[in-house]
């Protein structure tokens, strides 16, 4: 019964997607801890506005394989990047402020990002799956 219930979960639509989104989400991070070392290791820029500046970049990735590799929109662009970006305003907001509350408790930035990444990741996948992308 509950075999059965996971093989159909694994061949179902959403279960494509949660894995697309999982990848696209690989790349788009990947991106934003890129942009976050360097700004503030290279940059002398101070790790929440750093992080808050990468995840913009982080963003501009996830749009895009968002876009076509998960949930394979082709509708209009402008429309559709609206949406995105007001969804991921929330989130930049979020991740600025969770943040903030972690390294002010003493934690160093990376550790803080990834918990910070973590705690976003609901919000996102909910948000572009049914605002977005329906």
């Amino acid at each position: 019964m509950i075999s059965d219930q996971l093989r159909r979960f694994r061949e179902s639509a959403l279960a494509r997607q949660v894995w697309r989104f999982a990848l696209a989400g690989v790349a788009a991070t990947a991106v934003h801890f890129a942009v976050l070392i360097a700004l503030v290791e290279w940059g002398g820029i101070g790790p929440v506005l750093a992080s808050t500046i990468a995840y913009c970049f982080g963003v501009v990735v996830s749009f895009s394989l968002n876009r076509r590799f998960t949930f394979e929109k082709r509708g209009s662009l402008g429309a559709t990047f609206a949406k995105y970006a007001a969804l991921y305003a929330v989130g930049i907001f979020l991740n600025g402020a969770i943040m903030a509350a972690l390294i002010a408790w003493g934690l160093w930035y990376i550790p803080a990002q990834i918990i910070a990444v973590a705690l976003i990741l609901s919000w996102n996948f909910l948000g572009a799956r049914y605002i977005v992308f329906r």
